[in-house]
């Protein structure tokens, strides 16, 4: 099968210049120029049918925008959540613990200074910036899709508590997670 590339619909009529609206119905041909295919979208009030230059046409609608749920968390629920989860010797609350880590860490709140080994184990020493206190971050060295997947369950947790003033719950802890290995150098984070 031969894959093309079509330019992305303009959003408007190519005739009149008007903005289609979320849900509308449309037209759109594709014509072939110097560049390759090029998409061409016309409201259905100046369709005339499909010109004599279109490759094909077809009918079809502008999708409805959906509205993005932006939820707020406040930074310091992000710290006050990071600090609670300090003292913890559980891999789950750990895990949680280093990958809150690493957002207070994109958000600047926490600053990288050096890595400890500790036996087999790895701590980030990292300093809160809002008073300048040293923490210790154990490092669980988790793959890619292991912090994506945290990182998603933190999201929904801090998500339902974004306007309450409650602190956050952890879920029960899953099944152990199989560790990959990351580097931290000269501040940031190697994956």
């Amino acid at each position: 099968m031969t894959e093309y590339d079509l330019t992305r619909t303009s959003g408007q009529c190519s005739v009149c210049g008007r903005v289609f609206a979320d849900g509308e119905e449309f037209y759109s041909y594709v014509v072939e120029s110097q560049e390759g295919f090029v998409r061409r979208d016309v409201s259905q009030d100046c369709w005339q049918g499909s010109p004599a230059e279109a490759i094909c046409h077809f009918k079809t609608r502008r999708m409805k925008k959906e509205k993005s749920r932006k939820a707020f968390v406040d930074n310091e629920v992000l710290v006050n959540f990071f600090l609670r989860l300090a003292d913890s010797e559980e891999p789950f609350k750990q895990r949680f613990r280093f990958v809150l880590s690493l957002i207070l860490l994109r958000k600047r709140l926490l600053k990288y200074e050096r890595t400890i080994r500790e036996d087999s184990r790895e701590f980030w020493e990292m300093r809160l910036m809002r008073d300048k206190t040293p923490h210790k971050v154990f490092n669980p060295a988790l793959s890619d899709t292991e912090i994506e997947g945290l990182t998603a369950e933190l999201g929904s947790i801090l998500q339902g508590e974004a306007g309450e003033s409650a602190e956050p719950e952890l879920p029960p802890e899953p099944p152990a997670l199989a560790v990959g290995e990351k580097e931290m150098q000269n501040g940031e984070l190697k994956m």
